[in-house]
């Protein structure tokens, strides 16, 4: 799945190249919107990914900022 999505650095990524957190937004199934948030470390680009819905996601942001 993870070929299909394009992924891009999230701006809670550390800039130093530490601590690097990519997300794709999956709109396959929706033209309204994301069905779902898929989140991966960028270091391990072949490694696990992990989906939450926009909501989730959403609620993870405001919490952190």
């Amino acid at each position: 799945m993870s070929d299909t999505l394009h992924w891009f650095k999230s701006s809670y990524s550390d800039s130093g190249g530490g601590n690097c957190v990519e997300v794709a937004f999956d709109r396959h199934r929706s033209s309204h919107g994301s069905d779902a948030v898929h989140v991966r470390d960028s270091k391990v680009q072949d490694g696990p990914t992990f989906a939450v819905e926009p909501s989730a996601w959403s609620s993870f942001v405001a919490w952190q900022g």
